[in-house]
């Protein structure tokens, strides 16, 4: 069995978001076991696993990531969409744009502390649209 679905999560602020629970809601009833692939549908947000307990977590991530990619280099060429645009493919392109997480019992098979988080890039940006392929 494999089921396919498109979904939009709500729009968010520039940041590292944990969007587990919006997913969760937007799955058809899940297989005894299987596997999830989530894919985004974006060149300037991505979407990881990590930590889902302490949001400094979050925060730091983002810290880190601008430190490391930062807005307003003035050899990028790709400016016309804003100065945080190219640093945005930049680090969606590091992050990545899917993942596959199994499925066991019904449900996905994450660790305690993990979490999906959606990492927008963009200072303003609309809903992020999601391609997710249970396999089952």
């Amino acid at each position: 069995m494999i089921q396919q679905s498109e979904f939009q999560l709500s729009a968010k602020s520039r940041g590292y978001h944990l969007v587990t629970r919006e997913i969760k809601g937007q799955l058809p009833e899940l297989p005894e076991t299987g596997l999830l692939h989530l894919f985004i549908q974006h060149t300037s947000a991505a979407i990881t696993i990590n930590e889902n307990a302490d949001p400094d977590v979050r925060t730091d991530f983002e810290t880190f990531v601008n430190h490391i990619v930062p807005e307003n280099m003035p050899f990028l060429k790709h400016t016309l969409e804003g100065p945080d645009d190219m640093p945005a493919h930049i680090k969606a392109a590091f992050i990545g744009n899917s993942l596959t997480i199994p499925i066991t019992n019904r449900r996905l098979n994450l660790g305690t502390w993990q979490g999906i988080y959606l990492c927008e890039f963009r200072n303003r940006a609309n809903g992020r649209r999601l391609v997710a392929t249970v396999y089952g």
